[in-house]
Protein backbone atom coordinates (compact mmCIF):
# COMPACT_ATOMS: atom_id res chain seq x y z
CA UNK A 1 0.00 0.00 0.00
CA UNK A 2 2.82 2.64 0.90
CA UNK A 3 4.62 1.61 -2.65
CA UNK A 4 1.34 2.66 -4.62
CA UNK A 5 0.47 5.70 -2.10
CA UNK A 6 3.32 6.85 0.12
CA UNK A 7 1.12 9.34 2.08
CA UNK A 8 -1.19 6.29 3.01
CA UNK A 9 -3.23 7.14 6.97
CA UNK A 10 -2.40 4.83 9.72
CA UNK A 11 -6.19 3.98 9.54
CA UNK A 12 -5.82 3.34 5.51
CA UNK A 13 -2.70 1.12 6.35
CA UNK A 14 -4.80 -0.67 9.20
CA UNK A 15 -7.52 -1.37 6.88
CA UNK A 16 -5.15 -2.68 4.38
CA UNK A 17 -4.15 -5.32 6.86
CA UNK A 18 -7.37 -6.12 8.10
CA UNK A 19 -6.85 -4.76 11.93
CA UNK A 20 -8.21 -1.64 13.51
CA UNK A 21 -5.92 1.69 13.39
CA UNK A 22 -5.91 0.70 17.48
CA UNK A 23 -3.64 -2.05 17.02
CA UNK A 24 -1.26 -0.87 14.93
CA UNK A 25 -0.97 2.38 17.04
CA UNK A 26 -0.68 -0.32 19.76
CA UNK A 27 2.91 -1.23 18.37
CA UNK A 28 3.94 1.75 16.51
CA UNK A 29 3.25 5.26 18.84
CA UNK A 30 2.66 7.18 15.10
CA UNK A 31 2.98 7.10 11.69
CA UNK A 32 7.20 7.90 11.38
CA UNK A 33 7.55 4.95 13.72
CA UNK A 34 5.47 2.38 11.57
CA UNK A 35 7.49 3.50 8.06
CA UNK A 36 10.83 3.32 9.85
CA UNK A 37 10.31 -0.03 11.22
CA UNK A 38 9.35 -0.77 7.57
CA UNK A 39 12.27 1.24 5.99
CA UNK A 40 14.45 -0.75 8.53
CA UNK A 41 12.75 -4.53 8.02
CA UNK A 42 13.88 -3.57 3.83
CA UNK A 43 17.11 -2.72 4.58
CA UNK A 44 17.80 -5.35 6.79
CA UNK A 45 16.41 -7.95 3.93
CA UNK A 46 18.48 -6.39 1.32
CA UNK A 47 21.96 -6.71 3.37
CA UNK A 48 20.76 -10.14 4.00
CA UNK A 49 20.23 -10.39 0.03
CA UNK A 50 24.19 -9.28 -0.41
CA UNK A 51 25.12 -11.23 2.66
CA UNK A 52 23.59 -14.28 1.40
CA UNK A 53 24.62 -13.66 -2.34
CA UNK A 54 28.36 -14.09 -1.14
CA UNK A 55 29.99 -10.98 -3.60
CA UNK A 56 33.55 -11.59 -2.35
CA UNK A 57 33.72 -15.49 -2.30
CA UNK A 58 31.46 -16.61 -5.06
CA UNK A 59 32.10 -17.13 -8.68
CA UNK A 60 31.49 -13.95 -9.99
CA UNK A 61 28.50 -14.88 -12.09
CA UNK A 62 26.94 -16.79 -9.39
CA UNK A 63 27.23 -14.08 -6.99
CA UNK A 64 25.47 -11.90 -9.83
CA UNK A 65 22.33 -14.28 -10.10
CA UNK A 66 22.08 -14.63 -6.54
CA UNK A 67 22.11 -11.18 -5.61
CA UNK A 68 19.91 -10.22 -8.61
CA UNK A 69 17.52 -13.07 -6.94
CA UNK A 70 17.75 -12.19 -3.73
CA UNK A 71 17.00 -8.28 -4.60
CA UNK A 72 13.79 -9.03 -6.73
CA UNK A 73 12.30 -10.77 -3.79
CA UNK A 74 13.59 -7.82 -1.54
CA UNK A 75 11.82 -5.97 -4.25
CA UNK A 76 8.78 -7.81 -3.95
CA UNK A 77 8.32 -8.16 -0.23
CA UNK A 78 9.19 -4.59 0.55
CA UNK A 79 8.09 -2.31 -2.31
CA UNK A 80 8.92 0.87 -0.34
CA UNK A 81 11.36 3.15 -1.46
CA UNK A 82 14.22 3.68 1.10
CA UNK A 83 14.89 7.31 -0.26
CA UNK A 84 12.41 8.69 2.11
CA UNK A 85 14.14 7.55 5.23
CA UNK A 86 17.89 9.14 4.10
CA UNK A 87 18.02 11.39 6.52
CA UNK A 88 17.86 9.02 9.19
CA UNK A 89 22.08 8.92 9.48
CA UNK A 90 21.68 5.18 10.60
CA UNK A 91 19.79 3.89 7.79
CA UNK A 92 21.89 6.48 5.61
CA UNK A 93 25.16 4.70 6.49
CA UNK A 94 23.41 1.25 6.10
CA UNK A 95 22.69 2.07 2.91
CA UNK A 96 25.92 3.12 1.81
CA UNK A 97 27.34 0.43 3.11
CA UNK A 98 25.96 -1.93 0.82
CA UNK A 99 25.99 -0.07 -1.98
CA UNK A 100 29.81 0.09 -1.40
CA UNK A 101 29.82 -3.68 -1.36
CA UNK A 102 27.55 -3.95 -4.56
CA UNK A 103 29.91 -1.43 -6.44
CA UNK A 104 32.82 -3.26 -5.30
CA UNK A 105 31.70 -6.47 -6.30
CA UNK A 106 30.27 -4.75 -9.75
CA UNK A 107 34.24 -3.71 -10.02
CA UNK A 108 35.46 -7.09 -10.01
CA UNK A 109 32.85 -8.73 -12.31
CA UNK A 110 34.68 -5.85 -14.74
CA UNK A 111 38.11 -6.87 -13.53
CA UNK A 112 37.27 -10.37 -14.26
CA UNK A 113 35.66 -9.72 -17.69
CA UNK A 114 32.15 -10.55 -17.02
CA UNK A 115 31.46 -6.62 -17.95
CA UNK A 116 32.69 -4.50 -20.12
CA UNK A 117 35.68 -2.23 -18.56
CA UNK A 118 35.42 1.09 -20.32
CA UNK A 119 31.36 2.44 -19.46
CA UNK A 120 30.99 5.50 -18.09
CA UNK A 121 31.79 5.32 -14.03
CA UNK A 122 29.08 3.72 -11.67
CA UNK A 123 26.77 3.07 -14.64
CA UNK A 124 26.52 -0.51 -14.02
CA UNK A 125 25.60 0.53 -10.43
CA UNK A 126 22.90 2.64 -11.35
CA UNK A 127 21.78 0.06 -14.08
CA UNK A 128 21.16 -2.64 -11.93
CA UNK A 129 18.89 -1.32 -9.59
CA UNK A 130 16.45 -0.05 -11.99
CA UNK A 131 16.52 -3.75 -14.33
CA UNK A 132 16.12 -4.99 -10.78
CA UNK A 133 13.42 -2.60 -10.11
CA UNK A 134 11.68 -2.80 -13.56
CA UNK A 135 11.26 -6.36 -13.44
CA UNK A 136 10.01 -7.02 -9.85
CA UNK A 137 7.34 -4.22 -10.96
CA UNK A 138 6.74 -5.21 -14.91
CA UNK A 139 7.10 -9.08 -14.56
CA UNK A 140 5.44 -9.72 -11.19
CA UNK A 141 4.26 -13.78 -13.49
CA UNK A 142 8.03 -14.26 -12.98
CA UNK A 143 9.62 -16.08 -10.35
CA UNK A 144 12.66 -14.74 -8.81
CA UNK A 145 15.01 -16.76 -10.40
CA UNK A 146 13.90 -16.59 -13.82
CA UNK A 147 13.08 -12.82 -13.26
CA UNK A 148 16.78 -12.79 -12.44
CA UNK A 149 17.69 -14.33 -15.19
CA UNK A 150 15.92 -11.66 -17.70
CA UNK A 151 17.86 -8.44 -15.79
CA UNK A 152 21.52 -10.85 -15.55
CA UNK A 153 20.89 -11.90 -19.24
CA UNK A 154 19.86 -7.89 -20.07
CA UNK A 155 22.96 -6.41 -17.81
CA UNK A 156 25.46 -8.35 -19.82
CA UNK A 157 24.08 -8.57 -23.05
CA UNK A 158 22.11 -5.44 -23.76
CA UNK A 159 19.15 -5.43 -26.00
CA UNK A 160 21.12 -5.83 -29.35
CA UNK A 161 21.04 -9.44 -31.92
CA UNK A 162 23.82 -11.33 -30.95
Amino acid sequence: MLAADPGASIAGIAAEAGVDRRTVYRRFASREELLAAIYDSRLTAIEQAIEDARLREAPVTVALHRYVENIITVNRTWPVDLTRMLTDDNIHDRRDAAVREVDTFLERATDEGLLRPGLPKGWASALLPQLMHLVSRQLPELSPGQAADVVVDTLLHGLGAP
